[in-house]
């Protein structure tokens, strides 16, 4: 128990339930809510709580990442992501994420060292790649070398040897720029191309996307500080639905590759990592500026499946601070890449203009979230849809690596296992009742 739990006892909420009153301890965050610990609701009270989406409901304590949706916040260790993203660089909010501090000169660039030793995968993953079908999605590509590592690397299996542990980190994390170049090179069948470890991190994947044998390819420096930028935008979010994910998977004591492969699967939803490619798809729909107020009713209309995708957040009631972020970049990679007056981001800003005008989204709290700009950088600098999904893990690697750790070093960690409100038939009889509207 934390020293910040222990000093909160003193607090507690009272809940009657048929007519006797139960006392739970209320523990103050550093900042943000306070919960309440129903740890004992059900042994006490014999009943459980409701929460679909688990929409009000801390399943951990963690100290890695901070949001403020009202006011626009996200924090990794502390840092506001402003500060990380001007001044630092993915593979240091990697170390971050996990440690939990800023590491110095000297201690970066051994972690940058050790992380960079890595970066190749075993020669027969190639052979693994070979049994996909050309036209696969490089997302189902990512889950299943993801969740091979571990057939591979099976001295870094052991989740109670803290070396191991550490090892299993670097290589997720190294690892999955690879086999995210690999799975878009496979893609649209080009050969594989190695990693060079003199570059960045957000260097050698543009490499190992967009080299090849027939030409020289220089990394541009405004594109690899876009893709850096991007990648520490994305390192992490709290308990989203793959980081939890992640944490249920590792909870049983799965491999770390594993967990992370199941994080990857549950990113893959377009409500999740995939609205990205959602929003950007979205645009072209819309297709013109003039269009943009048929589509704003449609969004309106509930009985109109058209979505707004980019805008609104379960956490963000503000503008996403990292959607700022981007928007700043957006304009100078389309200049750089000589897309001067690209008619999507033109769109984009029109709809943006008018959505944040209109009482509907006010009201709503809807706001440009990160998905709104990102697919447009990331079209710009070449990269089909079909990718963006990737490098949001390849980037969330980072977040997942951190919590496992966590949720593996924490003394009072269980096995995850919701409950449900059950609404079934109660106990029947074989062969009483038999269904006329069975279909199957």
């Amino acid at each position: 128990m934390s020293d910040r739990k222990q000093n909160n006892k003193k607090n507690f909420a009272s809940l009657t339930i048929f007519d006797k009153t139960y006392n739970f301890p209320i523990y103050n965050s550093i900042e943000g809510e306070p919960v309440i610990d129903i740890s004992k609701l059900h042994s006490e009270a014999g009943v459980f709580t409701y929460d679909p989406g688990f929409t009000s409901t801390a399943s951990c304590e963690s100290k890695i990442t901070f949001i403020d949706g009202n006011r626009g916040i996200l924090r990794y260790r502390g840092y506001d992501i402003e500060e990380l993203a001007q001044k630092s660089d993915f593979i240091e909010v990697v170390n971050l994420l996990i440690y939990g501090d800023l590491p110095n000169k000297n201690q970066l660039k051994k972690y940058k060292r050790l992380i960079s030793r890595h970066t190749l995968l075993h020669e027969q993953i190639i052979n693994f790649f070979q049994g996909f079908r050309r036209d696969a999605h490089p997302m189902a590509m990512m889950v299943g070398v993801m969740g091979a590592l571990s057939s591979f690397y099976q001295d870094s299996l052991d989740i109670n040897d803290a070396h191991q542990r550490q090892e299993a980190t670097r290589r997720i994390v190294a690892k999955s720029s690879t086999i995210g170049a690999m799975a878009y090179k496979y893609s649209i069948g080009q050969s594989f191309v190695s990693p060079k470890n003199d570059l960045t991190f957000s260097e050698n994947f543009l490499h190992m996307c967009f080299s090849n044998t027939a030409e020289d390819y220089k990394v541009s420096p405004v594109l690899a500080k876009a893709m850096d930028t991007i990648f520490i935008l994305h390192a992490d979010h709290e308990q989203n639905a793959s980081t939890s994910t992640v944490r249920l998977a590792g909870s049983s004591g799965a491999n770390p590759f594993a967990c992370i492969a199941a994080g990857v699967s549950s990113l893959w939803g377009p409500a999740h990592g995939g609205a990205n490619q959602a929003a950007l798809e979205m645009l072209e729909e819309i297709g013109s500026s003039k269009n943009i107020s048929k589509y704003l009713k449609k969004a309106k209309n509930k009985k109109d499946n058209f979505k707004l995708m980019g805008f609104g957040h379960r956490v963000y009631k503000n503008y996403d601070p990292r959607a700022k972020i981007l928007k700043n970049i957006c304009q100078k990679v389309l200049n750089h890449v000589g897309i001067k007056n690209d008619p999507i981001l033109k769109l984009a800003v029109n709809l943006e203009k008018i959505a944040l005008k209109d009482k509907y989204f006010i009201e709503k709290k809807l706001y440009p979230n990160v998905d709104f700009y990102s697919g447009i950088i990331l079209r710009a600098m070449g990269f089909p849809p079909e990718m963006f999904t990737v490098i949001f893990a390849i980037a969330r690697t980072a977040g997942w690596t951190a919590h496992w750790t966590e949720m593996i070093e924490d003394p009072i960690q269980k096995i995850g296992r919701p409950r449900q409100l059950y609404s079934g038939n109660k106990a029947l009889k074989y062969g009483i009742k038999r269904s006329k509207k069975n279909t199957r």
